[in-house]
């Protein structure tokens, strides 16, 4: 083994995903890079999980099961058990694609004053079925405060400036994630790299679904924490109609998941009094939340279902 590569730390919670959990763990340890530990961090489950752990615990770094405080808690137990100078984290519902960590650190290697890279990821259902491709550009410390959300599971990060922002905050549950990209872009560049690092699940049990309307509040807690920290206030109120109409759009995206549709059309409209550009670029959700809202929230599913099976068809994902 080259010990002069960079070992790389990924930590991945869970907590009852049976279902899912194997295929997680197998695109930790039959990625193509020779320097990784993974460090799983299971939250007490009780539906089969524990038996699948068993198999493949002697080729993890650690493994612990034990009750938690919630998510952002599983992840910094994890995060205080690793090693490597790049580190991640990998949902037990996601899976990483072939080649990732080679190409993060690699990534992280040629932008050596990045504080983290992310990449483009694929979007699929419990089975595995595609439905949608995810593109992402390269985003601006003001792109994500006006909540232009990264897949999370693309994200590799440099420990120094993990340890630096301070670690996962347990104050926040469902857009933990987000608020540590801000953190970590309020004092690092971050970097976009062109290709699919990861499928992201989308099931009726994933929390962007099942505690959609949790989103809102947070998001307004974190903008209204940035307004007032030293390294980002005079950036908020320097574009504070494109954040505001950004986080009425992220507000407006998650309502519609939640079917609070009429309440979702007016926080749409209102973005865009504030900042049509940003209202523009998701049109489509305007359509959804309109339609919605007078009864007719069908006919959307209908388009997004034929536009999905007349562009993938039934394509499945066979990252393993």
């Amino acid at each position: 083994m080259n010990t002069k590569l960079p070992l790389v730390s990924i930590v991945m919670p869970s907590y009852n995903q049976a279902r899912f959990l194997e295929d997680a763990i197998r695109s930790v340890l039959e990625q193509d890079y020779p320097r990784i530990e993974l460090i799983v961090v299971d939250g007490g489950s009780a539906d089969g999980s524990q038996e699948i752990l068993d198999r493949y615990r002697d080729r993890m770094a650690h493994c612990i099961s034990e009750p938690d405080q919630g998510q952002a808690d599983a992840i910094n137990k994890g995060f205080r058990l690793t090693r490597g100078d790049i580190v991640a984290w990998l949902n037990s519902d996601d899976v990483y694609m072939p080649g990732v960590v080679t190409e993060a650190v690699n990534a992280l290697k040629d932008n050596l004053d990045a504080g983290m890279v992310y990449a483009d990821g694929l979007m699929v259902d419990a089975d595995l079925v595609l439905l949608d491709r995810h593109y992402y550009p390269s985003l601006s410390i003001v792109d994500l405060l006006s909540f232009e959300v990264l897949l999370q599971p693309t994200v590799f990060m440099r420990r120094a400036a993990l340890e630096q922002v301070g670690w996962v905050n347990d104050d926040y549950h469902l857009i933990l994630d987000h608020e540590l990209w801000v953190r970590i872009a309020s004092r690092y560049p971050i970097v976009h790299i062109k290709s699919f690092w990861a499928l992201e699940r989308t099931h009726a049990e994933a929390k962007t679904i099942s505690q959609a309307r949790g989103f809102v509040e947070e998001a307004q807690r974190l903008i209204a924490w940035a307004s007032q920290t030293e390294e980002l206030r005079v950036l908020v109120r320097r574009e504070r109609k494109r954040i505001q109409a950004g986080l009425h759009v992220f507000a407006g995206r998650r309502l519609i998941d939640s079917g609070e549709y009429k309440r979702a059309f007016r926080y749409l409209m209102q973005a865009l009094i504030e900042h049509p550009p940003t209202v523009m670029r998701y049109w489509y959700k305007v359509v959804q939340a309109g339609l919605s809202a007078i009864g007719l929230p069908g006919l959307f599913e209908w388009y997004r279902t034929t536009r999905r099976r007349i562009t993938y068809g039934t394509q499945r994902i066979e990252p393993l």
